[in-house]
């Protein structure tokens, strides 16, 4: 049985889409030697190699960067981690290599092409380009992702067409005696595997057959998977300082992803993310800019959450430019299980009616998006409140099969009295029996209403009270209209 692997060579920057206006060509040197260059620098003489002086006599307007490897791992650490949404099985190997072994993957993410498009897609947010190879073991991808840059090898049959259009440079074993292979004429990795196994063994040490019974699939392949932290808070630092708010969502995304590769893997949902926008250090020190998103619906889905921190950046008013930028997870949950009904609730899910919420929280403030709380009093002008949905509402004293109107007016209106009954339109007839509300001794406020629903001649029925007098008040009690039924 053949294991499908994925390989992404995660190392190849992406060359900005524009230079400045005076340069000619894009160069990045490690220890003043030049390590990799676009086609402009190119054309111009600039090859591997080559020292700074060299550069710069060759093309003077060229940008030159200075390679920082250990941002890299930081950056290929941040695309294993989101790739964890496709796999739990995710390896970093050698030379900017990230393996997946998607074997239970597959049917769930609709087959190989549509998982290579969401890989490539998700990369493609981290600012790299990637080869995303196919094969049936681990080895096989890599040597197809660093020597081909990409392809698919399932089977035996296939994977040995491939090996053969392999440069035999690409295996690391055997760069050490390119130069002897090369006397050989043996350039590929289908000429290596027709050499004698003993004169390489002889020659060259176990390590070379090793790795090729490896990759054919000969050997199993032991790997050190990775592993998710107990708890999620990642930071990453902006190549230069920004001063709107909007602009950081490019890398807010990249550290979302990281958050749902870690929610994938730990079988979790999200229920509270913080982000932080960090300014000047030292001296000149201001405190971040701290933003909390408290979902309605817990989630672990990069649209969702993308949506909503892109929403509450658009109304942050930055004090300062951002030179870092930080993301936690501050409550999560168990993952809830999956929907097991046949067909689709009307009017969509609770979980997509928490989201719309959300959404508009995020757009206008969490301060203007209410729901209807009931507070614990007997006076529906005070019981009836409406808060933010965040908040927690107390519970209600009140029996749950009393009838309460799906709209309180705001102040009670008197009405006119026809025939000693109350009118309001027609003759309003009542249909229910009385309820008596006789409280707000305790703060001065003190209401005595008998409440009842009074029908009209057409149907439409209204929340009416009569007030209460005492013997000595020489008027009739008056009628009031307080809430409409829907």
């Amino acid at each position: 049985m053949h294991l499908p692997h994925l390989t992404l060579e995660a190392f190849r920057p992406r060359w900005p889409a524009s230079l400045h206006d005076d340069a000619r060509g894009l160069v990045v040197l490690e220890r003043d030697r030049v390590v990799a260059m676009d086609r402009a620098a190119r054309d111009l003489g600039v090859v591997a190699g080559m020292r700074r002086g060299g550069v710069l006599s060759l093309a003077p307007a060229a940008e030159i960067h200075e390679r920082d490897v250990e941002r890299e791992d930081e950056l290929l650490l941040g695309v294993a981690y989101a790739l964890l949404q496709f796999t739990p099985s995710v390896v970093r190997e050698s030379e900017g290599v990230v393996i997946l072994d998607v074997t239970g993957s597959l049917r769930l993410f609709r087959g190989v092409r549509a998982l290579r498009r969401r890989v490539r897609e998700t990369i493609s947010s981290f600012g790299v380009t990637g080869a995303v190879s196919v094969a049936s073991s681990g080895p096989a991808a890599w040597m197809l992702a660093r020597g081909l840059r990409g392809g698919t090898a399932m089977t035996a049959r296939s994977l040995r067409r491939a090996l053969a259009r392999v440069p035999i440079r690409t295996a690391p074993p055997a760069r050490t005696y390119v130069e002897w292979f090369d006397e050989l004429g043996c350039t590929t990795l289908a000429d290596l595997q027709r050499l004698p196994r003993a004169g390489l063994k002889k020659r060259c040490g176990t390590a070379l057959l090793d790795w090729l019974d490896r990759v054919t699939g000969d050997a199993p392949a032991a790997y050190e998977w990775l592993e998710t932290p107990p708890t999620f808070n990642a930071r990453l630092e902006l190549p230069d300082r920004v001063e709107h708010a909007e602009a950081v969502l490019f890398v807010a995304r990249r550290l979302i992803l990281q958050l749902t590769g870690w929610l994938s893997a730990k079988q979790l949902d999200i229920t509270l993310l913080a982000l932080s926008l960090e300014h000047e250090r030292g001296r000149e020190a201001i405190a971040p800019t701290g933003i909390e998103i408290a979902l309605g619906a817990p989630t672990r889905f990069e649209e969702h959450l993308t949506r909503l921190v892109k929403e509450r950046l658009s109304h942050v008013e930055l004090v300062a430019p951002v030179i870092a930028v930080r993301l936690g997870a501050r409550r999560v949950q168990p993952a809830a299980a999956p929907a097991d009904s046949l067909f689709p609730e009307p009017g969509g899910t609770p979980q997509d009616h928490a989201r719309l919420l959300e959404l508009l929280s995020a757009r206008l403030g969490a301060e203007n998006v209410l729901g209807p709380a009931r507070s614990a009093d007997f006076r529906p002008e005070v019981a009836a409140q409406w808060t933010p949905l965040q908040a927690v509402s107390r519970p209600s004293p009140l029996p749950e099969d009393l009838p309460r109107p799906a709209w309180l007016l705001e102040q009670p209106v008197e009405l006119l009295m026809r025939g000693h009954r109350p009118f309001y339109g027609t003759e309003l007839r009542m249909a229910s029996p009385g309820e008596r509300i006789e409280v707000g001794w305790q703060d001065n406020n003190l209401v005595t209403r008998d409440y009842f629903v009074a029908e009209d001649a057409n149907g439409i029925c209204y929340w009416v009270f009569q007030e209460r007098v005492s013997t000595r008040d020489e008027r009739e009690p008056r009628w009031f209209l307080h809430g409409l039924f829907g």
